[in-house]
């Protein structure tokens, strides 16, 4: 069943438009603790919800904003097919349009792509509230600015998602995962030696202690890097990685301020007080300390990476590291295309955008 609210939203944002008042954009609410809080008049997006078009042998699904993520893979499931960005839900309440619009993607991130990669196109309502459409339902449609990759990770600062389509793919014949206790330099060596290598890694992650391979793709090919990798296979790996998918992991279940760290994935480990938990080969690391702001940011920026808030922010620190100068200009410019009267989220990412 497909629910069409996309008239109702249109006329609040027009409103807010003409009133000058600012609106937050809502779902499942599944992601509240993710950027800095907006205090405004909520526009909900859960009305809005099914799937409009799902072709199995397309690989392609059109699905509204509203509809719940675990609707959507239920969907795909069926047809034994996944979201191959591998989202994270963080509640049974996550939306499609929420997942796309923070583009947070799973441990399968660093080895399949980003949940923007995979977006074929988007029908969204800006800040002026005009329906806007960009891109279609195969992978090369239009030429120009790809505006629909636009609206992930913007937050909702420069539309109201209505809905997306997206690639998908089908799951693989087999998984295992093996660990290796090791310790991070040897860690960090074996991920980046296996991938060159072109063995069907689909997620790593390494605790301080163990290193976790997990091998996705047809029995062939699993069973023959299984015998060049070795090592432990360990029991119940789809709870392990869910785990670390939703962060349920023990390593997150702390008061401590949790930090998104980006970076090459050749850096050696930071000297940094604190956990790290580290996924993406390393290009993505989770630190839990006390430490300031400014000793994180000022660490990463001297490693060529940047670092998120992402969880337990007690003391309302900035979520996102600042911009440099031209890339701010560019988001502000954008802001103002979109949005220019700041009217869909202010403040959630950045002041004054």
């Amino acid at each position: 069943m497909s629910n069409d609210n996309s008239q109702q939203i249109q006329s609040q944002i027009l409103d807010a438009y003409k009133n000058k008042s600012a609106l937050k954009i809502c779902g499942g609410n599944s992601k509240h603790f993710y950027g800095q809080r907006v205090d405004a008049t909520p526009v909900d997006i859960t009305a809005h919800n099914g799937i409009i078009n799902y072709e199995p042998t397309e690989l392609v699904v059109t699905v509204r904003a509203g509809t719940r993520l675990s609707e959507l893979e239920a969907t795909l499931s069926k047809s034994n097919q996944m979201l191959p960005f591998e989202p994270p839900h963080f509640s049974e309440t996550a939306t499609i349009g929420g997942t796309i619009a923070c583009n947070l993607s799973g441990p399968i991130r660093a080895y399949s792509g980003a949940a923007r990669d995979f977006v074929l196109g988007s029908n969204i309502i800006n800040g002026k509230a005009e329906s806007l459409k960009f891109g279609g339902q195969v992978m090369k449609n239009v030429a120009g600015y790809d505006a629909s990759r636009l609206m992930c990770g913007a937050m909702g600062t420069l539309g109201v998602i209505l809905d997306v389509s997206l690639k998908v793919l089908p799951k693989p014949e087999t998984e295992i995962t093996l660990s290796h206790q090791c310790d991070i330099n040897q860690a960090v060596f074996n991920m980046h030696q296996w991938v060159k290598q072109s063995l069907p890694v689909t997620a790593t992650c390494y605790d301080g202690t163990h290193l976790f391979i997990r091998l996705s793709g047809n029995n062939s090919s699993v069973n023959s890097a299984r015998k060049i990798i070795g090592g432990e296979t360990i029991d119940n790996d789809k709870t392990f990685w869910l785990d670390v998918k939703e962060q349920t992991h023990d390593f997150f279940n702390t008061d401590k301020p949790v930090w998104r760290l980006s970076l090459s994935s050749t850096n050696p480990p930071l000297e940094l007080q604190g956990d790290t938990f580290y996924e993406w080969g390393a290009a993505l690391r989770w630190l839990k300390t006390d430490a300031s702001a400014d000793e994180i940011r000022n660490t990463m920026k001297a490693a060529g990476g940047h670092a998120t808030l992402f969880r337990n922010n007690t003391q309302n620190i900035d979520t996102f590291q600042s911009l440099s100068s031209g890339l701010l200009s560019i988001h502000k410019n954008l802001k103002n295309a979109f949005d220019p009267d700041n009217i869909l989220n202010p403040g959630v990412m950045y002041k004054d955008i």
